[in-house]
């Protein structure tokens, strides 16, 4: 098979029949074997019985359900996991990416030989002081901490070799990272394209502001686990040590400056627990020892997990 598109979705029941037929025209034009995966993220509307009218009209459209809204990236999740295709594409359902694209996505994995191609909506239509600059600051703080020079990390619309998708792990709100966690599992040869942006055409977007707080606090959290990930010690272990033996010799230092004053200058002196850095130095060395066990637990559960199912699915269709 040639081509698996991913349409995570909620709650879009206008744009269904007109974005199916459309994919099924650039499909055909293309001579393509393809198959469509809609992931029903919980929609209370008419989606899920649309996508069962589609699914009975050709064969090549399936579906899955979500009992609940469990969030773009378990959605995601569930895609990759039934994908078949050589190359994977995920695009939003909204209308706003056109399937017009999905050709020359498809030949710059298979021609050209990228793992991964996202899209840049470089020409946007959404409100420039709520969604355009905070994106920007974003995908500025994106590429300087991750390293992955993308101009918009934030694209629904990416073109995966199949081996990509089977080997990184999509989970929490991640989705916005996937060229990242493809980074860090070795695929090396990330690209990107131009891609149309169109206005939205039904309903409103269900995403808020609310999601670039979201996505820098997650940038916060691939940049450990891509640091620190996989060895957990050697950032806690290390802050720990430093801070305990920092403590460690200012209290020894306060000790021996006593028993100095005491004993050989014969010099009155205060208790050492009236002295405040003996407290702070205290502090210091408990504050170490929490971080070298944080360390020490973190490298316990990394050894001991085990994979839980993060969503759950009511129904499937053609899978």
């Amino acid at each position: 098979m040639n081509i698996s598109v991913i349409i995570p979705l909620l709650n879009e029941q206008e744009s269904l029949p007109e974005l199916s037929s459309w994919i099924t025209k650039v499909m055909d034009a293309n001579h393509y074997s393809y198959e469509v995966i809609f992931i029903d993220d919980g929609s209370t509307d008419n989606s899920w019985n649309i996508i069962e009218d589609l699914s009975r009209k050709n064969s090549a459209f399936k579906g899955i359900r979500f009992l609940s809204n469990y969030g773009k990236s378990q959605a995601l999740h569930a895609g990759f996991a039934k994908a078949e295709g050589d190359v994977i594409i995920t695009m939003d359902a909204d209308l706003q990416d056109s399937p017009d694209e999905i050709p020359e996505l498809y030949n710059m994995i298979i021609q050209k030989g990228y793992d991964l191609v996202s899209g840049w909506k470089k020409k946007r239509y959404d409100s420039v002081v709520a969604k355009n600059l905070p994106s920007k600051l974003f995908n500025w703080a994106a590429r300087k901490t991750s390293g992955v020079q993308l101009n918009d990390f934030n694209c629904g619309l990416k073109a995966y070799r199949k081996n990509v998708v089977k080997n990184i792990e999509v989970s929490g709100e991640m989705h916005r990272y996937i060229p990242v966690l493809a980074k860090n599992a070795g695929f090396k040869k990330i690209g990107e394209k131009v891609v149309i942006h169109q206005a939205r055409k039904y309903g409103e977007s269900k995403f808020g502001m609310n999601r670039f707080v979201n996505g820098f606090l997650d940038l916060i959290t691939i940049w450990f686990l891509s640091k620190f990930g996989k060895r957990p010690m050697h950032l806690f272990g290390l802050l720990g040590t430093i801070m305990f033996f920092i403590g460690f010799v200012s209290a020894g230092y306060i000790g021996i400056m006593k028993l100095w004053k005491l004993y050989v200058s014969n010099q009155e002196t205060i208790l050492v627990t009236d002295n405040p850095w003996f407290y702070i130095s205290l502090a210091t060395m408990i504050i170490g020892t929490q971080l070298f066990l944080a360390g020490f637990l973190g490298e316990i559960i990394l050894r001991t997990k085990n994979n839980e199912e993060r969503y759950k699915i009511s129904e499937e269709i053609n899978l």
